[in-house]
């Protein structure tokens, strides 16, 4: 299967970057390339295109309000020197970000991504269940997927958290308080001051605390009653 791209870029050096990089993966086809996100528009309503490289910061156009403006659903691949609309550019469904100047090695392992997915056929996409997940900054410069069934603990360091999953530990500069209030709800409770918990990842409970992947929390005073009535109720629901 070959892939239909097209590069929208304001700079010729990284539409050539990206000329080059393109003419080596055999999967890929370069279509057009645009210097501004308007021609673009028309373009992509009239013609196939599987895949879209996109700058941000564009005359007439950003990236982002053409991200926001498109109707068709081509998988987007954002590149660009600025590494502060990360996030937003995630929340509208970009598939990757790559920050310029952009390593071949990172724009093979971005569009393999792509060419994974579009292998897979159309009834299993269908059918796969979507699992939640939540973007944390893990450091200035990264910003990790983080699935929600797979968050296990999630403990206060003050100013920071420890997200316990049960592949991986991230320190993330946020507070528990404003973390937990993005979980979903019917999935974890906060346990104490300084421990917000998974539902489904609780193995024991014994007295004034439980127990998750052999660690035991305690369960502060006033959070005892609701959490053992949400997980005996849990438990009875499940049962």
């Amino acid at each position: 299967m070959v892939l239909r791209a097209i590069i929208i870029d304001d700079e010729p050096l990284a539409i050539n970057v990206l000329k080059n990089y393109i003419e080596k993966v055999g999967e890929l086809q370069l279509e057009k390339t645009f210097s501004n996100a308007i021609e673009a528009q028309s373009y992509i309503q009239n013609n196939a295109v599987d895949i879209i490289f996109l700058d941000i910061n564009m005359p007439l156009l950003s990236g982002l309000d053409f991200l926001k403006s498109m109707t068709i659903e081509p998988q987007v691949i954002i590149t660009t020197a600025h590494e502060k609309y990360a996030l937003q550019s995630y929340e509208l469904e970009a598939i990757d970000y790559l920050i310029k100047p952009i390593p071949f090695p990172r724009f093979l392992k971005s569009v393999n991504r792509i060419i994974k997915l579009r292998n897979v056929g159309n009834d299993d996409l269908q059918s796969m269940p979507t699992r939640g997940h939540i973007f944390v900054k893990v450091d200035k410069k990264r910003l990790q997927k983080i699935y929600l069934d797979e968050i296990m603990v999630v403990e206060s360091l003050k100013d920071y958290i420890r997200i316990i999953t049960s592949a991986s530990k991230y320190i993330v500069h946020r507070t528990l308080c404003s973390f937990t209030e993005e979980l979903p709800s019917d999935k974890f409770m906060r346990i104490h001051r300084s421990f917000t918990v998974a539902l489904d990842k609780v193995d024991v409970i014994e007295g004034n605390s439980l127990e998750i992947g052999g660690i035991r929390y305690t369960i502060g005073r006033s959070y005892l009653p609701e959490t053992k009535d949400r997980l005996l109720n849990r438990i009875i629901k499940t049962s």
